[in-house]
């Protein structure tokens, strides 16, 4: 070839050149092709030997016409269209008013997708309108005349105007449906009314009986519809509020804690044998025990099925989060006055030397280290261990409902008098007989301690922002009732060390009252109150602080001793 152009050898599939022929020689902008140089060279193109679509002035005025026309004709179509539509929606407006709706909704929406289909794609051009149309070969241009236009004009003020028509058909018409529902409503719930007097006032047992059945009908559509779910879940209900260890397991557990708490009393015990040699020993214990539905339900939470092995090392961590033994040595210089004895020279004319020396004894201040020893002992409770081993809140919520339902097994530690809940429904709306308030030492100790009613029993509570145990309710009464007392926080066995022994028939109103046995520990476990020695009442911390009769047949077992405040 000798075109002077670059061509592919389709044979042998190799790119080869041909000599050029002479060709004028092109300008720079024509062989760079930019933008400017390439739109000159297009139009140029585009123009040769086109057609001039210019409208000329008669082309103008006869389509001016036509649009007039067409507008008159379009009004007078929608005006009998809406007539018709009438006449078919009065004709038929019982039977197909909701069906109208629906239509006209239906139309309106799909003329709305037509209209939008019909603006994509479209550009202005002069001699008409250019649109793009979809096929399977891909998108083409295809030209649109002036008459097509003018068509296309006509045919969208046709459906602009017939839109309208429906909308306000459609507006119409569900206007009357809706108030035909409404009256047809009302004068049903009338008729319904009133034949449900009549009823009544004809028929007064068969409507209690009409009532009844419903209302059994209601349960047990209720119960049935929910069976499959309380057989599927009612197994991992009472799983999941249960202790599920064995119960001797459970019961081993706990008289292995008892016995981690029996040493600590002993080792508070031998306090003054370990520690000799002080001047003074301060004690702020919190009494020792704790809930036993406490420690089996945490178990219960960290372990599910657990046995005695497997628990030890846990319950040292919990005893530990439970039990806080503080010893601290203070040393403070005092003054103190002491005798002294020395010898001096006292004149006397009648000795030879003309006096003598006596001995004698005389007394000064001197400055001393006083040694004290402060024994504290808190009892955060088994609750601090479980704020403390990275419970979830799902856990934590499940140990609080163990507790409160005992593991479902209330009576799995016998009979603890901390654990069980309501008050005796005699003691309720007790007082103190308005003889014994006249002594006022024991009216300020009523007056502090009744403020308390209700609170619950707390292992290791000591103020009233804690709740209390009982001794720590007992502390707090004495040395908050304005009788000049202040003791500290005392245990049980504390309270009997301070007061003074009183025999049965000498006790009266504000003595204490003292029990052993009543969870595992030495000397005085419980203490109390007493408010009327007669028909042996007292006020103490049970569960919760309550008034309650020391004349029972768990307490007359228990009873230690009473004791009178110094």
């Amino acid at each position: 070839m000798d075109d002077g152009i670059y061509t592919r050898d389709t044979s042998k599939s190799k790119r080869r050149v041909e000599p050029e022929k002479e060709t004028k020689k092109k300008s720079h902008a024509e062989r760079l092709k930019n933008e400017a140089s390439q739109a000159k060279a297009m139009r140029a193109k585009l123009r040769t030997g086109k057609k001039d679509n210019t409208e000329s002035l008669e082309d103008i005025k006869k389509r001016k016409k036509l649009q007039k026309q067409g507008r008159k004709k379009i009004y007078a179509d929608a005006a009998v269209s809406r007539e018709i539509h009438s006449q078919i929606s009065a004709a038929n407006e019982d039977n197909n008013a909701g069906a109208d709706v629906v239509n006209a909704t239906t139309e309106v929406v799909e003329t709305g997708i037509y209209t939008a289909r019909l603006k994509e794609g479209k550009s202005a051009d002069k001699g008409g309108y250019s649109e793009k149309m979809h096929g399977r070969k891909g998108i083409k241009d295809v030209k649109i005349t002036p008459k097509e236009v003018q068509k296309n004009l006509m045919k969208k003020e046709i459906e602009r105007n017939a839109i309208k028509a429906r909308e306000a058909q459609a507006a119409n018409s569900f206007g009357s449906i809706a108030k035909r529902f409404t009256d047809k409503a009302e004068d049903m719930a009338g008729r319904i009314a009133e034949a449900i007097k009549e009823f009544i006032e004809e028929h007064p047992m068969g409507v209690v009986i009409t009532v009844l059945v419903l209302i059994v009908v209601l349960v047990l559509s209720g119960t049935l519809g929910s069976c499959s779910m309380m057989a599927g879940g009612s197994n991992n209900i009472v799983l999941g509020t249960s202790f599920t260890a064995q119960d001797h397991d459970i019961v081993a557990v706990e008289n292995d804690y008892r016995d981690l708490e029996s040493e600590l009393q002993e080792q508070i015990d031998d306090i003054e044998t370990d520690y000799p040699d002080y001047d003074e020993y301060n004690y702020d214990l919190g009494e020792i025990g704790h809930n036993p539905f406490e420690l089996a339900a945490l178990l219960t939470i960290l372990y599910d099925d657990y046995t005695e092995d497997e628990v030890q090392e846990m319950l040292q961590t919990i005893f530990e989060y439970q039990y806080e033994l503080e010893i601290e040595e203070v040393v403070e210089t005092r003054e103190r006055e002491v005798e002294r004895t020395g010898i001096r020279w006292v004149e006397d004319d009648s000795y030879e030397d003309g006096g003598y020396w006596e001995s004698y004894t005389y007394t000064e201040t001197e400055e001393y280290e006083y040694y004290i020893l402060n024994v504290t002992l808190t009892n955060h409770g088994i609750r601090e261990a479980v704020e403390n081993l990275g419970l979830t809140v799902d856990q934590i919520r499940r140990y609080e409902v163990i507790v409160e339902l005992k593991g479902n097994k209330p009576d799995i530690f016998g009979d603890d008098p901390y654990v069980g809940g309501d008050v005796p429904e005699e003691f309720e709306d007790y007082a103190p007989p308005g003889e014994y308030l006249t002594d006022a030492q024991f009216a300020n100790m009523i007056r502090e301690a009744e403020r308390y009613l209700g609170y619950p029993y707390v292992w290791g509570g000591s103020k009233p922002s804690t709740s209390f145990d009982c001794s720590g309710f007992v502390s707090w009464v004495i040395n908050h009732c304005g009788n000049g007392w202040n003791y500290g926080r005392l245990t049980a066995n504390g309270w009997k060390n301070a007061t003074a022994r009183v025999n049965p028939s000498d006790v009266k109103p504000g003595d204490l009252i003292f029990f052993q046995g009543t969870y595992d520990t030495t000397g005085a476990s419980h203490v109390g109150i007493v408010v009327d020695p007669v028909n042996k009442i007292m006020i103490h911390c049970g569960n919760p602080i309550q008034y309650a009769s020391y004349d029972t047949n768990y307490w007359r077992y228990h009873f230690y001793c009473y004791g009178r405040i110094r």
